[in-house]
């Protein structure tokens, strides 16, 4: 039966800690603050970009559109330095296309960003729908984003549809939605208060893990 699979992107999709790390202490630089560590960084990403620099820029609170505008700079500077698909993504994402499912990203990166990113790995033709932060009003955990994704896809989600990722959010999302989940252990995301239906620690797993 064929299922509509959508994935979060940072920590389930892509490696992307390294790149983001740079681009957020590059913005610190620029407003004379000295770096913060990768693991400090990583630990903000999540909820969009806006929250990751309240969370590692606290300093600046009240200057948030000059760091918006910075970050964004660097970060389409650098977002493809170190970036890299995790082990077993796309061998993955081709055999469940292959089978007939229909695949999406939803995330809460900047939409401008995340096509850049699928574009230079070579993946972004396998999606139907890429949502991306900006895209509509809400962010995740909230479902619109990802009722928005199967409404461009076509379709409407079903409780035998998935989201995939490595962060409560996504997690949450999905419950929202009324969706089952997957959770991605191998990301950097926190799995929180939520629950998932099933959990992989590798990509290339999905696949027999979703047919089960």
């Amino acid at each position: 039966m064929a299922r509509t699979i959508l994935f979060d992107l940072d920590g389930t999709l892509i490696d992307s800690a390294a790149d983001l790390a740079m681009a957020v202490n590059l913005t610190r630089r620029d407003f004379g603050l000295p770096p913060k560590s990768l693991p400090e960084v990583i630990s903000a990403v999540g909820n969009g970009v806006r929250k990751l620099l309240e969370r590692t820029i606290p300093e600046c609170a009240d200057r948030m559109e000059e760091l918006l505008a910075r970050q964004c700079k660097h970060y389409g500077d650098h977002l493809l330095d170190q970036t890299a698909l995790y082990p077993g993504v796309e061998e993955t994402l081709r055999r469940l296309a292959g089978a007939g499912h229909r695949l999406g990203v939803v995330t809460n990166k900047p939409a401008a960003a995340t096509h850049a990113i699928l574009e230079g790995l070579g993946i972004l033709p396998l999606f139907g729908a890429v949502i991306g932060g900006g895209d509509c009003a809400k962010l995740k955990p909230d479902p619109e984003p990802l009722f928005l994704a199967a409404e461009r896809m076509g379709t409407r989600l079903t409780p035998d549809d998935w989201m995939v990722g490595d962060s409560f959010t996504d997690l949450g999302a999905g419950r929202n939605a009324g969706i089952k989940r997957c959770f991605c252990t191998f990301g950097f995301g926190r799995q929180g208060d939520e629950a998932y239906d099933i959990v992989i620690d590798r990509m290339d797993r999905l696949n027999e893990a979703i047919v089960r």
